[in-house]
């Protein structure tokens, strides 16, 4: 079980360090990415950017 959360700490320290390299190219703006206000705080959910970034890791994990 400690394998599994050192996974998802890297993998999250990963996700965090690509985030602005990733907003550069356009991710995280594309048309299925969810962005609203409630209450005065600014929510955003990325649903298009996780399933295009599934799919690429998907394709290099058959690759390798």
């Amino acid at each position: 079980m400690i394998r599994w959360i050192i996974v998802i700490f890297l993998a999250l320290m990963l996700i965090s360090w690509f985030t602005p390299l990733l907003q550069r190219l356009g991710f995280g703006k594309l048309p299925g990415d969810l962005r609203f206000k409630l209450f005065g705080r600014e929510f955003f959910i990325p649903l298009a950017t996780t399933i295009i970034l599934s799919m690429v890791a998907a394709l290099v994990s058959k690759l390798l």
